[in-house]
Formats: C-alpha cells, structure tokens, sequence
C-alpha cells in the first residue's frame, strides 16, 4: 500500500498531488489542496518561539532616549538587537547593530549561544568601522546581553549615551527615525 495523508501527517497537497500521478491518477494540485483542506488533513507545523530577550535581571536600566528624537547625520544613534536564525538541527543567534540614519548594519556577531560574549562582538566590529565620537546614541532592549556590567563598560568608555526601550515593549527597539 501507498502512504498516504493519513499515515504522514506532514505530506503537504503537493506531495500528495504527485503521488497520486505516481499512481497513474489525475489529479489537479488545486483540487487536491481543497479536499486536504475540507478534510483538515493539511500539515499544521508547530514553531516554537525562541526568547532573545532576558529583561529579568538586577543590571541597571536606562531610559529610552529616543522618544522624539529627530535623527539627522551619521553615529547619531546606534540600535541593536538579537534575532534567532533556523538552521537543519537548531538555531543560531545574530545580534546587529545598525546606524538609524542610514539603516546599515555596521556591526554583527553570529553564534550558537546567545550571551554578551556575542553582542560585544557585533559592538566592537561596528566601533571599528564607524569610529564615533562621545555623544552617540546606543539603543537596545532592556535584556540582560545589553544591559551586563560588559557591555555597559565597553559602551561608556567609547563615549556612547545608553538608551533603551521600555520593558516588554518590543516596538521601542524598532526604531523608526525621524529624519531632519
């Protein structure tokens, strides 16, 4: 016997539909895809979420500088964040930190471990690309990668203000300019 929807729950209609022309039957792909649907036979994946913020520590917290804030040249403010990536058997984390005025990444740090080690990382790269001068604003999340005793040293002794967005409110961190 032939699998089937019903024994692989994951066949999606287009693996049905060409199985079903294995089988000599036929089959349109549109009309395979509404019956699986009729019959709620589709692959329903579960993705599961991956936190990048951890804003449950005892690290200081500094206030959100941006609020109204008109950007008008270059290493005016910085903002950064971690996303996660989906590889074959896991994930990989990326934290970027792009210049808000030209929206360029000028810093980046890709690992399979999300801690401060990878932030610093991608805040180094861009201070040596860019070379800002004391004054420039760096605005991030309130998790505990930006916020550790590290990263916070390594901002201060480049001169930078620190901001960052108000806890559980991811639409702080994305930033959008108001160019003047």
């Amino acid at each position: 016997m032939k699998p089937s929807a019903l024994e692989f729950p994951c066949y999606g209609y287009q693996r049905v539909t060409h199985q079903l022309h294995r089988e000599r039957y036929q089959a349109n792909h549109k009309k395979v895809l509404r019956l699986m649907r009729e019959n709620d036979l589709l692959c329903h994946i579960k993705r599961r979420r991956i936190r990048t913020t951890d804003s449950n520590h005892l690290y200081p917290v500094y206030p959100n500088l941006l609020q109204d804030l008109g950007v008008s040249f270059l290493n005016q403010v910085w903002v950064a964040d971690i996303t996660y990536i989906r590889i074959l058997d896991g994930f990989v984390y990326l934290a970027a930190i792009l210049d808000a005025y030209s929206r360029k990444v000028i810093g980046y740090a890709i690992s399979s471990s999300i801690n401060t080690t990878l932030t610093i990382k991608a805040l180094r790269m861009a201070i040596e690309s860019r070379r800002p001068q004391p004054g420039c604003i760096h605005h991030s999340d309130q998790g505990v990668q930006y916020a550790a005793h590290e990263y916070v040293d390594e901002l201060r002794q480049h001169g930078f203000q620190i901001s960052m967005s108000r806890k559980g409110n991811p639409y702080d961190n994305a930033f959008e300019p108001k160019v003047s």
